[in-house]
């Protein structure tokens, strides 16, 4: 598939999940063996780890997942397991491989033993702004996951509604990993569509009605169920569409995704980037795509741009996925959007706080946003102003 086709889009808690099942699946009675390789222009830490035969098994929560590598009984030298914790930023995801033809920016690489046809379980991140960590401990102050820990994600959020996230749209309360663990730009826009949210209403006035929610004690169980599935509220709706994309199957992201993936999840759109939708730039800068009216805090000034017919020719700002805001390297930044690769070592990014998507590409710090380039008279203005929020205390960042 060519640069820029559509399925580039960013991982969420659905893609890590099905992450996990593809290594899970893949690397069930394989043997690994040797030292972890990094490859040299990645700026994330090195991994310390070798052992003469070892397995691999992950797990995801949230937005994150852990590999675990556990050495087999009598391997060499002697050693606990270890965990690393991998985050995907933009472009990550796992693939399997021909140790002598190793995918691109393949920035991670565990080989397996020589006793038979060799094979390499790589961490691909074409823009790299993905990141892992050793000790397998998930980030700090993020909320339960919306997939595996419904009861405690739903319980974290109802009594935490007091909490200044929830002054804001709910559409970027939604992006706030402290509570919606899970949850990205895709994820949000078909979540407030199915229930015909307006994206920039008030998220605590959302979720106050929520507290107040109980089915009649006379119900049955079954009828209970019943009206859940029938009308289900918001943070349900935070569960059962994520679990949606995993039924899915397939891997669904990354340019090693078939056609046939991407076109299964195509048609499981019924909001993001679809034809006859509108779409905004919330104040961090990404578009929320959406139907109808806005809602009250809807940037002032912004101007909606509608999703053209099937019939008319996409451009580059039709694709699924949205540009990342304006940075400070024009070129770089136009250079990604056709999928052509950067010709400069990427830096690490200092990642934005849980508040914001952490996934998303960084946005410009307040106060350096009007700095531009001599060289970038050819840029679009953004048509929303958006002033980055304040970050949270020091040690819930993420990359």
């Amino acid at each position: 598939m060519g640069p820029g086709h559509p399925s580039h889009r960013m991982p969420e808690g659905p893609e890590l999940h099905l992450a996990s099942h593809f290594v899970n699946k893949e690397c069930r009675g394989l043997v690994f063996s040797g030292c972890v390789e990094k490859s040299p222009v990645s700026r994330n830490p090195e991994v310390p780890f070798e052992s003469s035969a070892y397995h691999i098994s992950a797990l995801a929560r949230g937005k994150e997942l852990r590999l675990t590598l556990s050495p087999l009984p009598g391997a060499q030298p002697p050693r606990e397991p270890l965990a690393l914790v991998f985050r995907f930023g933009m472009t990550g995801s796992f693939q399997l491989a021909p140790s002598d033809v190793l995918p691109p920016h393949a920035h991670l690489r565990f080989y397996t033993a020589p006793s038979g046809p060799r094979l390499a379980l790589c961490f691909v991140d074409i823009r790299r702004f993905g990141h892992w960590e050793l000790g397998g401990e998930w980030q700090p102050g993020r909320g339960p996951c919306v997939l595996l820990e419904y009861e405690q994600f739903r319980e974290n959020v109802l009594r935490n509604l007091a909490d200044k996230a929830f002054d804001r749209p709910i559409c970027e309360a939604l992006l706030d990993q402290r509570f919606f663990n899970g949850i990205g730009n895709y994820l949000r826009a078909e979540i407030l569509h199915r229930l015909r949210i307006p994206p920039f209403e008030k998220a605590r006035t959302v979720l106050e009605a929520l507290q107040q929610r109980r089915l009649s004690p006379e119900l049955t169980l079954s009828q209970k169920i019943k009206a859940k599935l029938q009308n289900p509220d918001l943070l349900e709706l935070c569960h059962s569409v994520p679990k949606e994309v995993v039924q899915l199957g397939g891997k669904g992201y990354g340019p090693e995704s078939g056609e046939e993936d991407f076109a299964a999840f195509r048609a499981w759109l019924r909001c993001y980037g679809m034809p006859g939708m509108s779409s905004l730039r919330d104040r961090n800068g990404r578009t929320i795509w959406f139907q109808g009216d806005p809602g009250p805090l809807a940037p002032k000034g912004g101007k909606s741009r509608k999703k053209k017919s099937k019939g008319a020719r996409q451009g580059p700002e039709d694709r699924v996925e949205d540009p990342p805001p304006p940075n400070k390297s024009p070129s770089k930044t136009r250079r990604a959007r056709r999928g052509l690769p950067e010709q400069t070592t990427a830096q690490q990014p200092k990642g934005p706080s849980l508040q914001q998507d952490p996934e998303a590409p960084p946005v410009p710090e307040k106060g350096k946003r009007r700095r531009r380039p001599a060289t970038s008279g050819h840029h679009r203005p953004q048509k929303v102003k958006a002033d980055t929020p304040s970050l949270e205390p020091e040690g819930t960042s993420a990359s």
